[in-house]
């Protein structure tokens, strides 16, 4: 797959740390110019700093206005990964509503809002990428509202795939396990619910961000071409159980 990117312009949310990096740094490895947007950070200037010339950097809020002003402003955009997303894990009583409407806004509110701004710029022979998740397939206790908004996202790429397959765009998301980020780390290190994680997935271990990164390269890449609408389950098997 080396290179078969070149000369491609990419877009990824989320980008400055765990999944949204991995993917950022994959996709220039393999030749394409990647524009990587989070909000203001040291993990965003270090992004920067080993992007060098192979990428820019929007130091932006993925979900403001601005950001889709900024998408205004390309000429064309060949890749969209949708990366941005959070996760609030309780128990449905003890979700507030400042929960819900975060998870809401971050995980399909914002998703298209910036999908429909791309569009505006891609042409035939573009690929979108939408972040999901296994719980986008399945349920699990304290999830209600991350499954919610996944299983959401599973049926906007299905539905967007159809409506923009007669202008050849690919739409397709990757769908990971649990994965060893920032985010989960503190989660992973509770004996208990890194032995029900290891329980839930046969192949005994927890994902990497490569892995999600080398499924997100995969899908956005020419040898992809006859795949849409698909979500590529990164799970360790855990939702063939």
């Amino acid at each position: 797959m080396q290179s078969q990117l070149q000369g491609r312009l990419a877009l990824v949310t989320g980008a400055s740390k765990g999944i949204g990096r991995g993917v950022t740094i994959s996709l220039a490895k393999e030749g394409a110019h990647v524009i990587g947007v989070a909000r203001p950070s040291n993990d965003l200037e270090a992004l920067a700093r080993e992007l060098g010339d192979r990428g820019e950097i929007w130091a932006l809020d993925a979900s403001s206005d601005a950001f889709l002003d900024r998408i205004a402003t390309l000429e064309s955009l060949d890749i969209l990964v949708n990366n941005l997303g959070t996760n609030r894990p309780k128990p449905i009583s003890e979700v507030t509503d400042k929960d819900l409407d975060v998870m809401l806004d971050l995980n399909l509110r914002s998703l298209y809002r910036i999908t429909r701004a791309a569009l505006a710029k891609m042409d035939r022979g573009a690929a979108i990428v939408n972040m999901s998740s296994q719980m986008g397939h399945v349920g699990s206790p304290g999830r209600t509202a991350y499954c919610m908004t996944k299983h959401g996202v599973e049926g906007f790429t299905k539905a967007l795939a159809v409506e923009l397959a007669p202008r050849g765009i690919r739409v397709n998301s990757v769908a990971p396990t649990f994965i060893e980020t920032p985010m989960t780390k503190p989660m992973l290190a509770k004996p208990e619910f890194a032995q029900f994680v290891q329980d839930s997935i046969p192949l005994g271990q927890v994902g990497s961000i490569e892995d999600v990164a080398a499924a997100t390269l995969y899908l956005a890449s020419p040898a992809a071409r006859m795949v849409t609408g698909h979500s590529l389950l990164v799970d360790g098997g855990w939702t063939a159980q």
